[in-house]
């Protein structure tokens, strides 16, 4: 099951912005019982955060889009300011992939150039099939089935790897980018007062 990553984000916005982050992951995790943290950026004070990430089995609907804020603020009380906004954003995850032995599918055939006459005749080279990805390897540096088995499965395992380091790295920079993007259209869900009431859902 693909698991739902939610980010939280106060984008460039003050430290306003980041106590909004704080208020409404409260305000989630009161609404939504299976809400687990995955990750969070600390803000600059205690209940402040650039950035949280938390991660639903489930899809949790009507919380991404722009969160609008309106409180006089407790940092900057003669601010003018009334109005502030934090960014919600859905972030796919795609489930890493676990290197098993059981699932990988040897096809061995004969193989070419050096090694003598031996090496010609039997199928001593292997192809090694990651079943679940598909991915694939030849190894022939063997002089028998039974090392190039073992061969392939070493280098399989280091091709699955390293899909799952670069599928992280590309979770990090999409994450990254949604949180540098806040749009201020019409808000998705408006709160009032340090008390962070809703008084509007769409």
């Amino acid at each position: 099951m693909i698991d739902i990553l939610i980010q939280i984000s106060s984008g460039k916005g003050p430290l306003e912005c980041e106590l909004a982050v704080g208020k409404f992951l409260k305000a989630l995790q009161t609404e939504f019982a299976d809400l687990e943290i995955v990750s969070q950026v600390q803000g600059s004070y205690i209940d402040c955060f650039k950035s949280v990430v938390i991660k639903t089995p489930a899809r949790v609907g009507g919380i991404v889009g722009t969160i609008k804020w309106i409180v006089q603020s407790p940092f900057r009380p003669k601010h003018k300011r009334k109005n502030w906004f934090i960014g919600v954003s859905e972030i796919q995850e795609n489930q890493k992939q676990v290197f098993d032995a059981e699932l990988v599918r040897f096809e061995t055939f004969r193989s070419g150039g050096k090694g003598g006459q031996h090496v010609n005749k039997v199928e001593t080279a292997v192809r090694a099939i990651h079943i679940p990805t598909g991915v694939s390897v030849v190894s022939t540096q063997g002089r028998d089935q039974h090392t190039n088995k073992k061969l392939a499965l070493i280098r399989l395992n280091e091709i699955i790897m390293e899909q799952n380091i670069a599928q992280e790295l590309l979770l990090k920079q999409t994450m990254w980018i949604q949180h540098e993007l806040l749009e201020r259209g019409k808000p998705i869900r408006v709160y009032e007062g340090m008390e962070f009431k809703l008084r509007k859902a769409d």
